[in-house]
């Protein structure tokens, strides 16, 4: 559960399930009300446990992606079940 600990790792994991290759601006953009500082610091610990790729091109301006690695990939198929459980056995709101 710590790997996915923190407000907005499981939005950075579906949007970079969404399509395989995502910059830096896409995801700050596709993740609203996230800051630049905090999307950081959350992909740099996504990296670290292994669920995120970060791939640096040498070009000028420098390019960086980020994608899922093969454990990401299987972390986003476990949370995806998750999701579908939780959607299963929403109460309603006015319960």
């Amino acid at each position: 559960m710590s790997v996915i600990d923190g407000k907005w790792k499981v939005s950075v994991l579906w949007e970079l399930e969404r399509s395989p290759r995502r910059r830096f601006g896409e995801l700050r953009r596709l993740v609203p009300g996230v800051s630049e500082k905090v999307l950081t610091a959350q992909l740099r610990e996504l990296e670290e446990d292994g669920i995120v790729h970060r791939e640096v091109y040498d070009e000028v301006p420098p390019r960086v992606e980020y994608s899922l690695t093969p454990l990401g990939q299987e972390l986003g198929t476990a949370l995806e079940s998750l999701g579908e459980w939780g959607a299963k056995h929403l109460l309603p709101e006015s319960a």
